[in-house]
């Protein structure tokens, strides 16, 4: 889950690159409403997939 988050990250972020900088200026307004959402996604993700790790011991042994 976490692998996906980090994906969905760099995707956002090379979105970002094209939408910010004025490099694909016909595509600017794409390219920012897809950074928005693909962070949007990282966050869910990034979340689920601490909430979903493993615990540590409970803190209870058996003999």
């Amino acid at each position: 889950m976490l692998y996906w988050a980090v994906v969905f990250l760099v995707i956002s972020i090379v979105a970002a690159l094209f939408g910010f900088t004025g490099i694909a200026v016909a595509t600017a307004e794409i390219a920012r409403i897809l950074f928005f959402i693909f962070v949007v996604i990282f966050i869910v993700l990034l979340i689920t997939g601490l909430m979903r790790r493993p615990r540590g011991p409970s803190g209870t042994h058996h003999p």
